[in-house]
């Protein structure tokens, strides 16, 4: 399997690498975490704020979703780790083909 850890038949030693991994894991999500609320409170500041216009402020929001989502993605739905590379590879071919479908109907319509 991909996903095993490596066993150097100490089972102590063993404990203290899953530890390890696990803090480390930990603290990615806290700071992912953090982030992604710093983000939310940025968006609501920027959607309140009178002095931004709408031409601003949508792509703006836009902006920091799709951030957000690249955090969830890699931080929380674990996209990078080790043997995600097919769901990974149909993720993306999904938004590949979401975004050119939209820009598709976008340029017949503007056009």
């Amino acid at each position: 399997m991909a996903n095993q850890q490596p066993s150097s038949g100490n089972p102590r030693v063993d404990i203290e690498y899953r530890r390890k991994k696990s803090a480390e894991e930990m603290r990615y999500q806290i700071v992912s975490f953090a982030l992604m609320i710093f983000l939310t409170i940025v968006a609501f500041v920027a959607v309140g704020y009178e002095g931004f216009s709408g031409w601003f402020t949508v792509p703006f929001i836009l902006l920091l979703a799709v951030v957000q989502v690249i955090f969830q993605l890699y931080y929380f739905m674990h996209m990078s780790h080790k043997g995600h590379e097919a769901p990974a590879l149909f993720l993306y071919s999904g938004a590949l083909i979401g975004a050119v479908t939209v820009l598709a109907f976008t340029t017949i319509i503007w056009w």
